[in-house]
């Protein structure tokens, strides 16, 4: 078994709280570019790029129509070739990655998963990589492009709800897809509390405020409750058949994926094909940061593939996760503090977040498991053939129903009891 946080040494435990204030600095947002109002999500994404990407843009304005009409593949191949040099700001170079990456999910998925495209022509490929290198994402489709980019508020006077929200770049799957991603971006925000509670119980147990972390506990355990009740709006918004047969083929990557076995080549960046996991909510920060201060330990399958999903976060977003991993231990402090009332809390924070696994699983089984079955005993109807070689897998590649009870399952044997 891999536990995932750092037990801190007993010398480290016994320093004084002064000493302690001045070797440990206090944890902030600010310095991992987190947002106190948005958490993950970019603030504000830009929704145009400058002039000279116009040829990019337009093809990413019409991307449904081009995918559906089978004609994406040959408007790409008439790209010019940009440099991505004239991407001044980072908000600039975050909405170009959303644009190349949704521009090479159609261009490889077109033709549905029996007729990939194995090759990116350098016009889509060099820009691609070189954006991606600026900013430290990988050269896909990542849910920091999906979700964390690509919303925009219709008012921005009104809150954020899904009727006040719109998506930035689109892919076939109508409404369907447009709830998937608000839907995503509404657990985003849901979560801020929860991160924000976060930061606020590390800086509690570096100076020693036991009433301070209560709080920050009781508070992280209703954004956890809330991130769950957040998640059933999927019900609503996003239709089983059309997530299964249209949408989730363009969130799948090339690795893991009986598709593409040997990867993507990325012409002019490199002879080789590259392998890169596709779009998974095992990417999002929110659940790695959660766990990692509440001291979740996976089992090494599911470590292993969580810890791969962290390259594909902004690289601030991922720091962030291993300043809580190498902040004292929360365990360690409830269990030598003594304090039934933040034993009881923890737990509570723990039981709230295999209530969002065991939710997360029932999701999962409705628009993935359910829909496979049905369709294996369907007649060919309306709708494209669904993806047989990703039957039982998540778009991140893993065997998604074992890897998730894997995951809710040694989620609640964090439960502490007070002889640990």
């Amino acid at each position: 078994i891999l536990c995932v946080h750092f037990q801190y040494t007993s010398n480290k435990i016994m320093e004084p709280p002064s000493q302690n204030l001045k070797t440990t600095p206090l944890l902030s947002l600010r310095r991992f570019h987190i947002s106190e109002d948005y958490g993950f999500l970019l603030p504000n994404p830009l929704k145009e790029l400058p002039d000279q990407f116009r040829p990019w843009m337009e093809i990413a304005n019409e991307l449904p129509h081009l995918i559906e009409s089978r004609q994406l593949q040959a408007r790409v191949n008439k790209m010019p070739l940009l440099s991505c040099q004239g991407l001044k700001s980072y908000r600039e170079q975050r909405l170009a990655h959303l644009v190349l990456s949704f521009i090479t999910m159609g261009y490889v998925w077109q033709e549905g998963q029996t007729q990939p495209k194995e090759v990116l022509p350098r016009n889509l490929a060099l820009p691609f990589v070189e954006v991606s290198r600026n900013l430290g994402l990988p050269p896909i489709l990542a849910h920091a492009d999906l979700v964390l980019t690509n919303w925009t508020t219709r008012n921005p006077e009104r809150s954020l709800e899904i009727r006040n929200l719109d998506i930035i770049v689109s892919l076939p799957g109508g409404e369907s897809l447009r709830g998937f991603i608000l839907v995503t971006v509404l657990v985003e925000k849901a979560a801020v509390p929860g991160i924000m509670a976060l930061v606020q119980a590390v800086n509690a147990i570096l100076q020693h405020r036991d009433n301070s972390l209560l709080r920050a506990l009781q508070q992280l355990r209703l954004s956890i409750q809330d991130i769950t009740r957040t998640l059933g709006q999927m019900h609503n918004y996003v239709d089983p058949d059309i997530f299964y047969a249209v949408i989730r083929i363009f969130l799948s990557g090339w690795k893991d994926n009986p598709a593409m076995p040997v990867g993507l080549t990325y012409e002019g960046v490199s002879t080789e094909p590259l392998k890169y996991s596709g779009g998974s909510a095992a990417q999002s920060t929110v659940l790695h940061a959660f766990d990692e201060f509440l001291g979740i330990c996976h089992s090494k399958e599911s470590a292993d593939f969580l810890h791969r999903m962290r390259e594909y976060m902004p690289p601030s977003h991922k720091a962030f996760i291993e300043e809580i991993h190498s902040a004292p231990s929360l365990r360690d402090h409830i269990l030598s503090s003594g304090n039934d009332q933040l034993l009881t809390t923890y737990n509570e924070c723990v039981e709230a977040l295999v209530e969002l696994r065991s939710y997360h699983i029932t999701v999962v089984t409705k628009y993935l498991i359910t829909v496979a079955t049905k369709a294996k005993g369907r007649k060919p109807n309306h709708l494209p053939g669904p993806s047989q070689a990703l039957e039982e897998r998540g778009t991140g590649g893993t065997v998604v129903l074992s890897f998730l009870k894997s995951v809710r399952d040694k989620t609640l044997e964090a439960i502490l009891h007070q002889s640990d």
